[in-house]
Protein backbone atom coordinates (compact mmCIF):
# COMPACT_ATOMS: atom_id res chain seq x y z
CA UNK A 1 0.00 0.00 0.00
CA UNK A 2 1.35 3.19 -1.26
CA UNK A 3 1.00 6.69 1.55
CA UNK A 4 -1.91 8.03 -1.41
CA UNK A 5 -3.78 5.21 -1.21
CA UNK A 6 -3.44 5.11 2.81
CA UNK A 7 -4.46 8.80 2.68
CA UNK A 8 -7.37 8.22 0.07
CA UNK A 9 -8.86 5.40 2.74
CA UNK A 10 -8.31 7.49 5.79
CA UNK A 11 -10.00 10.46 3.99
CA UNK A 12 -13.44 7.90 3.04
CA UNK A 13 -13.10 6.39 6.39
CA UNK A 14 -12.96 9.74 8.15
CA UNK A 15 -15.75 11.26 6.25
CA UNK A 16 -18.60 8.74 5.97
CA UNK A 17 -18.23 8.80 10.04
CA UNK A 18 -18.29 12.26 10.31
CA UNK A 19 -18.77 14.20 7.29
CA UNK A 20 -15.66 15.79 7.61
CA UNK A 21 -12.12 15.12 6.01
CA UNK A 22 -10.59 17.71 7.48
CA UNK A 23 -7.03 17.71 9.40
CA UNK A 24 -9.14 18.97 12.46
CA UNK A 25 -11.34 16.16 12.19
CA UNK A 26 -8.91 13.22 11.95
CA UNK A 27 -7.07 14.87 14.92
CA UNK A 28 -10.44 14.55 16.61
CA UNK A 29 -11.40 11.34 14.81
CA UNK A 30 -7.95 9.66 16.40
CA UNK A 31 -8.37 11.37 19.90
CA UNK A 32 -11.83 11.24 20.50
CA UNK A 33 -13.31 9.13 17.65
CA UNK A 34 -14.66 6.16 19.33
CA UNK A 35 -14.73 2.96 16.46
CA UNK A 36 -12.64 5.36 13.87
CA UNK A 37 -9.66 5.23 16.31
CA UNK A 38 -9.55 1.64 15.48
CA UNK A 39 -10.50 2.23 11.51
CA UNK A 40 -7.02 4.70 11.74
CA UNK A 41 -4.44 2.68 13.47
CA UNK A 42 -5.66 -0.76 11.17
CA UNK A 43 -5.29 1.28 8.43
CA UNK A 44 -2.26 2.66 9.58
CA UNK A 45 -0.92 -1.21 10.69
CA UNK A 46 -1.67 -2.55 7.08
CA UNK A 47 0.41 0.26 5.74
CA UNK A 48 3.12 -0.11 7.65
CA UNK A 49 3.05 -3.79 7.63
CA UNK A 50 4.14 -3.21 4.11
CA UNK A 51 7.21 -1.08 4.52
CA UNK A 52 10.82 -1.71 4.87
CA UNK A 53 12.47 -3.02 8.10
CA UNK A 54 13.72 0.29 8.70
CA UNK A 55 9.73 0.72 9.77
CA UNK A 56 9.28 -2.29 12.08
CA UNK A 57 9.85 -0.21 15.52
CA UNK A 58 6.85 1.70 14.46
CA UNK A 59 4.62 -0.96 13.14
CA UNK A 60 5.28 -2.78 16.24
CA UNK A 61 4.27 0.34 18.23
CA UNK A 62 1.30 0.76 15.90
CA UNK A 63 0.01 -2.95 16.79
CA UNK A 64 0.48 -2.02 20.41
CA UNK A 65 -1.62 0.67 19.87
CA UNK A 66 -4.45 -1.15 17.93
CA UNK A 67 -4.22 -4.04 20.18
CA UNK A 68 -5.50 -1.85 23.19
CA UNK A 69 -8.57 -0.40 21.12
CA UNK A 70 -9.31 -4.36 20.20
CA UNK A 71 -9.67 -5.16 23.92
CA UNK A 72 -11.27 -1.48 25.06
CA UNK A 73 -13.85 -1.35 21.89
CA UNK A 74 -14.65 -4.97 21.37
CA UNK A 75 -13.19 -4.71 17.91
CA UNK A 76 -11.56 -7.70 15.96
CA UNK A 77 -11.47 -6.42 12.43
CA UNK A 78 -8.32 -7.85 10.93
CA UNK A 79 -6.24 -5.24 9.61
CA UNK A 80 -5.02 -7.83 7.20
CA UNK A 81 -8.74 -8.14 5.54
CA UNK A 82 -9.36 -6.57 2.15
CA UNK A 83 -11.29 -3.53 3.26
CA UNK A 84 -12.40 -0.81 0.72
CA UNK A 85 -12.40 2.52 1.51
CA UNK A 86 -15.36 4.31 3.47
CA UNK A 87 -15.47 1.90 5.98
CA UNK A 88 -18.44 3.01 8.76
CA UNK A 89 -18.56 0.97 12.30
CA UNK A 90 -21.33 2.26 13.81
CA UNK A 91 -21.24 1.35 17.32
CA UNK A 92 -18.37 -0.73 18.76
CA UNK A 93 -18.57 -3.88 20.51
CA UNK A 94 -18.31 -7.53 19.45
CA UNK A 95 -17.43 -7.20 15.90
CA UNK A 96 -14.87 -9.90 14.48
CA UNK A 97 -13.95 -9.62 10.81
CA UNK A 98 -11.73 -12.55 9.20
CA UNK A 99 -8.31 -11.83 7.89
CA UNK A 100 -8.83 -12.91 4.48
CA UNK A 101 -12.65 -11.86 4.40
CA UNK A 102 -12.91 -9.06 1.47
CA UNK A 103 -15.10 -6.21 1.93
CA UNK A 104 -16.15 -3.48 -0.80
CA UNK A 105 -16.58 0.38 -0.29
CA UNK A 106 -18.74 2.27 2.04
CA UNK A 107 -19.57 -1.04 4.09
CA UNK A 108 -21.53 0.04 7.46
CA UNK A 109 -20.89 -2.85 10.32
CA UNK A 110 -23.70 -2.41 13.22
CA UNK A 111 -22.25 -3.97 16.55
CA UNK A 112 -22.33 -7.79 16.96
CA UNK A 113 -21.61 -8.41 13.30
CA UNK A 114 -19.38 -11.73 12.52
CA UNK A 115 -17.92 -12.32 9.14
CA UNK A 116 -15.95 -15.23 9.26
CA UNK A 117 -14.74 -18.77 8.09
CA UNK A 118 -16.99 -21.27 7.63
CA UNK A 119 -17.67 -24.99 5.57
CA UNK A 120 -15.48 -28.31 5.11
CA UNK A 121 -12.45 -29.17 2.34
CA UNK A 122 -13.24 -27.49 -0.73
CA UNK A 123 -16.09 -25.55 0.33
CA UNK A 124 -14.36 -23.96 3.27
CA UNK A 125 -14.04 -19.70 2.98
CA UNK A 126 -14.69 -16.51 4.03
CA UNK A 127 -17.39 -14.14 2.67
CA UNK A 128 -16.76 -11.25 -0.24
CA UNK A 129 -18.32 -8.45 0.36
CA UNK A 130 -19.80 -6.03 -1.83
CA UNK A 131 -19.76 -2.04 -2.05
CA UNK A 132 -22.62 -0.07 -0.58
CA UNK A 133 -23.58 -3.25 2.22
CA UNK A 134 -25.59 -2.49 5.21
CA UNK A 135 -25.16 -5.22 7.76
CA UNK A 136 -27.44 -4.70 10.87
CA UNK A 137 -27.01 -5.66 14.33
CA UNK A 138 -25.64 -9.24 15.40
CA UNK A 139 -25.91 -10.06 11.47
CA UNK A 140 -23.98 -13.44 11.36
CA UNK A 141 -21.82 -14.06 7.71
CA UNK A 142 -20.05 -16.86 7.07
CA UNK A 143 -18.62 -19.27 4.09
CA UNK A 144 -17.62 -18.81 0.96
CA UNK A 145 -20.44 -16.79 0.23
CA UNK A 146 -21.03 -13.43 -1.81
CA UNK A 147 -22.93 -10.33 -0.86
CA UNK A 148 -23.56 -8.75 -3.92
CA UNK A 149 -23.25 -4.65 -4.43
CA UNK A 150 -26.06 -2.40 -2.39
CA UNK A 151 -27.27 -5.33 -0.51
CA UNK A 152 -28.05 -5.24 3.47
CA UNK A 153 -28.48 -7.54 5.98
CA UNK A 154 -30.62 -7.77 8.66
CA UNK A 155 -30.52 -7.46 12.35
CA UNK A 156 -29.45 -11.52 13.85
CA UNK A 157 -29.82 -12.33 10.38
CA UNK A 158 -27.35 -15.70 9.37
CA UNK A 159 -26.14 -15.63 5.99
CA UNK A 160 -24.92 -18.93 4.65
CA UNK A 161 -25.85 -18.52 0.90
CA UNK A 162 -24.76 -15.87 -1.85
CA UNK A 163 -26.90 -12.59 -1.73
CA UNK A 164 -27.65 -10.99 -4.76
CA UNK A 165 -27.21 -7.36 -5.56
CA UNK A 166 -29.52 -5.22 -4.66
CA UNK A 167 -31.37 -7.64 -1.80
CA UNK A 168 -32.47 -7.29 1.58
CA UNK A 169 -32.32 -10.42 3.64
CA UNK A 170 -33.14 -11.12 7.15
CA UNK A 171 -34.19 -14.18 9.42
CA UNK A 172 -32.27 -17.13 10.50
CA UNK A 173 -31.13 -18.29 7.83
CA UNK A 174 -31.21 -15.21 5.54
CA UNK A 175 -33.74 -15.25 3.08
CA UNK A 176 -34.68 -12.29 0.41
CA UNK A 177 -37.10 -10.25 1.87
CA UNK A 178 -36.95 -7.60 -0.72
CA UNK A 179 -35.18 -5.93 -3.32
CA UNK A 180 -35.30 -1.84 -2.02
CA UNK A 181 -31.13 -2.70 -1.38
CA UNK A 182 -29.04 -0.63 1.19
CA UNK A 183 -29.86 2.50 -0.50
CA UNK A 184 -31.73 4.14 2.39
CA UNK A 185 -28.99 3.21 4.69
CA UNK A 186 -25.72 3.91 3.57
CA UNK A 187 -24.95 7.96 3.64
CA UNK A 188 -22.05 9.94 2.63
CA UNK A 189 -20.73 8.36 -0.21
CA UNK A 190 -19.28 11.23 -2.03
CA UNK A 191 -16.26 11.36 0.46
CA UNK A 192 -13.94 12.00 -3.11
CA UNK A 193 -15.09 15.00 -3.29
CA UNK A 194 -13.99 15.42 0.42
CA UNK A 195 -11.63 17.42 1.59
CA UNK A 196 -7.42 15.66 2.29
CA UNK A 197 -6.74 15.44 5.67
CA UNK A 198 -3.18 15.87 4.83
Amino acid sequence: MKKQELRRLLRADLYRNCGRASAGALIRGVLVGGPFKYVFWARFCKYLSRKSFVWRPLYYVARIILNHYMFKLGLQVSFHADIGPGLLIGHFGGIVVSRRAKIGKNCNLSHGVTIGVAGHGPDRGVPTIGDNVYIGPNAVIVGAISVGDNAAVGANCVVTKDVPDNAVVGGVPGRLISEKGSYELITRTDWEHADDPQ
